[in-house]
């Protein structure tokens, strides 16, 4: 049987008759159990969306209307600039008096059928069907009209240049960072007339600019379909041709979806999964769909344009952006680590490359498609070299990444959503070992502190002090043994903030004091972010992972430890949820004070394992994931950042998890499924195996790894990296004595 491939057999047996035949159903491949619209509606902000693409291709489309419960779409989709990012360019097909044109058509629709690979809808009111079918670059639309009327493709660019040659349409948008995206389409029958449309009314003209910028393709009315083919590209007008003879030329609808098909296959059928219900294998590989959806490759024939100094380079491999590191070094670069390992290594190399392009000599914190945004608090790429360093990828230049990252923490200021260059709050930073707080109604001064998001003072200082520790390995990894003593050092930088009576991290002055009369649930305004970011102080009060063994230590040791972790889970709101939501509005999927929406909480389950309770662990896993991860609209609990979360449910339902990115290990949680195999891309497989599987039984009652009897709740990546199998055997009940140890505990730096 094809790996990819789960053949379900219905047998039916004539007892009257004494016969029994078997008929086969259809086949079930993994890309069948993806669920587009799984949490496309939100729970509060950003939903997910039904995105089009193959596995981290540049072009990605989906419908593009108010929200999933939005009655009209906002014309036809060709291409998104980023994953929460609107249509580059529209597509909006008519039928009717020329009167009623406009830039972009808001259409009626029903019976709309979305793949990862494949598009159709039904325009009720225009009674028009619509198939689409898409490629890495290039794509190609069919439009069946049911009407006998005069017939108008208008294509509108939002803010740009379309132009007309007399064979196929081609332009751009502006984008930010003086980028620009291209498209070139060419329509499979020639149109009789091709107009400009500004402001409802038609014109002669074959060229149209600025906003909304517009033109449109007349048929007659007896043109019963159109087929439009359409590249698009990151360097110019004719690369976007290219693109689309190379990838769409001479293709069907079906072609384009059977290959796609394909590809889409065997990218989630790196990992093969047995047992489950329908609907937790669905959620699976709907998740791991998603991971797919960032970053992109924009390597275009051997070339790519890089916004980040604004040419057009040669690329002897692939190159990729659109990469929001805040989010996605917890858990999603560490899947690309296990199951796609080159192209980590190529995503590495893209990190240098883009510091190397910059004016400063700064890893990027959070690369798009216009440059590096500079988003988010800290700079977690620097764990992410090394994590993927320490797993044993090599083809990628560790020396220029170091030195990169050690300019992004210590020649760039650390206020967030910052590209500064470091200054007083930074100063004070590197002699102090922590960010100072502002007292309340006290007037921000620092000029490179964002209006807005503030200036984060503890997770600053926590998120810092981890991205040091990784600077520390690296330099260590590299041999540059002072540097590494340094930045060891640093590493425990958190300390400074933590608070001994509360056990909580809280924020001080300038004078070193902490501010008090303090709340730490609601105090520092929108997300809390005068002190933390998006989360409040119950959330990073876990925020020390690579040095869990320290934070229990200052928590007063496991019993204390435990007892906070018991009451994250506990601890009301405090307030109405209006009130509550109004200010942490990123801070929903609460169990108690515990955000399963938000990244920053998602290690903190697996926390139990350090204190000897990784029974906990495996209850709450198996908890969270069921209650906020499903099968439905909102089955997704906040903001899903292009694969950043996805990829801890990945991970969950697999049965481990990263906790401490860096650090070659994964702790044990609690697995969904009765077998699953990960290919590691090297020849060699991972398999975890759940014997006595049971939905029920979400408890480890004993462990084998590799053949061996295992009582800890963790395992190191060395232990699977040329094949290994994990076996846990499962109950009921818990076993309150498997992995306990204080020796059985995950690593944790040193003291």
């Amino acid at each position: 049987m094809n790996k990819y491939t789960l053949k379900v057999l219905g047998v039916l047996c004539g007892l009257v008759l004494g016969s029994c035949s078997t008929v086969q159903k259809a086949v079930v491949e993994p890309v069948d159990y993806v669920n587009p619209y799984m949490g496309n509606i939100s729970h509060l902000l950003v939903p997910t969306y039904p995105t089009m693409h193959l596995p981290n291709g540049m072009l990605r489309v989906y419908p593009e209307r108010d929200d999933y419960t939005g009655v009209r779409l906002r014309g036809l989709p060709v291409a998104v600039t980023s994953h929460r990012g609107s249509s580059a360019f529209s597509l909006s097909p008519y039928q009717g008096p020329a009167s009623g044109l406009q830039s972009v058509i808001r259409y009626s629709y029903d019976r709309e059928k979305i793949t990862p690979y494949s598009y159709y809808v039904y325009l009720d009111e225009q009674e028009m069907d619509v198939h689409y079918g898409l490629s890495s670059q290039a794509a190609l639309y069919e439009i069946n009209f049911g009407r006998q009327e005069d017939t108008y493709l208008v294509v509108s660019s939002r803010q740009g240049q379309l132009d007309w040659d007399g064979k196929a349409l081609s332009g751009y948008q502006e984008l930010a960072n003086n980028t620009r995206i291209y498209v070139y389409i060419e329509p499979e029958t020639q149109p009789t007339e091709v107009s400009v449309l500004h402001e409802g009314k038609l014109s002669a003209g074959t060229s149209a600019t600025g906003r909304e910028a517009s033109l449109v393709i007349e048929y007659p009315a007896s043109q019963q379909s159109v087929r439009l083919r359409y590249g698009i590209s990151f360097i110019d007008a004719a690369q976007a041709r290219q693109n689309m003879l190379r990838e769409v030329a001479g293709k069907s609808i079906a072609d384009l979806q059977t290959v796609a098909r394909k590809q889409w296959n065997e990218a989630l059928g790196k990992i093969n999964i047995a047992g489950g219900s329908p609907d937790e294998r669905t959620v699976f590989y709907t998740s791991l769909y998603r991971t797919f959806e960032r970053p992109v490759n924009i390597t275009e024939d051997g070339r790519y344009f890089s916004a980040f100094d604004g040419k057009v380079h040669k690329a002897d491999r692939n190159f990729y952006t659109d990469d929001w590191i805040w989010d996605s070094y917890r858990a999603h670069h560490p899947l690309n680590v296990l199951i796609d390992p080159a192209k980590e290594e190529d995503i590495l190399n893209s990190f240098v490359l883009m510091a190397q392009q910059m004016d400063e000599f700064w890893l990027p914190t959070f690369p798009e498609i216009t440059g590096d945004s500079r988003r988010m608090n800290s700079n977690h790429g620097v764990p992410t070299l090394l994590d993927a360093w320490r797993k044993g990828l090599r083809n990628f230049d560790l020396k220029a990444g170091y030195e990169a990252a050690k300019n992004a923490i210590t020649e760039k200021t650390l206020a967030p959503w910052s590209a500064a260059p470091a200054g007083e709050l930074d100063r004070f930073y590197k002699e102090k070992g922590y960010i100072p707080a502002l007292r309340p109604g006290e007037k921000e001064y620092i000029p490179e502190v964002h209006s807005f998001e503030r200036r984060q003072a503890i997770a600053v200082t926590l998120g810092t002090a981890y991205d040091q520790w990784a600077l520390a390995g690296i330099a260590d990894e590299l041999g540059y043994r002072e540097d590494a003593k340094f930045f060891q050092e640093k590493s425990y930088n958190y300390r400074h903030l933590f608070n001994p009576k509360t056990g909580f991290f809280h924020p001080k002055d300038s004078t070193g004091n902490f501010i008090e009369p303090f709340d730490y649930k609601f105090a520092g305004g929108m997300g809390a972010r005068d002190y933390y970011g998006e989360n409040n102080a119950w959330t990073y009060q876990w925020d020390v992972q690579h040095n869990v063994a320290d934070l229990i230590s200052l928590m007063g040791g496991r019993e204390a430890f435990l007892k906070n972790l018991d009451q994250l889970f506990e601890e009301p709101l405090g307030r109405s949820k209006f009130d509550f939501y109004a200010q942490l509005p990123d801070q929903t999927g609460n169990v108690g004070q515990f955000s399963m929406a938000n990244e920053p909480s998602l290690h903190i389950p697996y926390l139990y394992n350090y204190a000897g309770q990784p029974w906990k662990t495996q209850k709450m896993i198996r908890f969270l994931v069921d209650t906020w991860f499903r099968n439905d609209l909102m089955g997704v609990p906040g903001d899903e950042d292009g694969g950043g979360m996805s990829a801890f449910v990945v991970f969950s339902q697999l049965g481990f998890y990263p906790v401490t990115p860096g650090m070659p290990v994964y702790n044990i949680g609690s697995p969904v499924f009765e077998k699953a195999v990960l290919d590691l891309g090297n020849g060699k497989h991972f398999t975890i195996i759940a014997k006595n599987y049971d939905p029920a039984h979400k408890y480890i009652q004993s462990a084998r790894l590799n053949g061996k009897e295992w009582n800890k709740a963790w395992f190191s990546h060395e232990d699977i990296s040329n094949g290994g199998e994990l076996e846990l055997t499962m109950g009921l009940k818990p076993n309150k004595n498997w992995g306990t140890a204080v020796e059985a505990a995950p690593p944790s730096l040193q003291k």
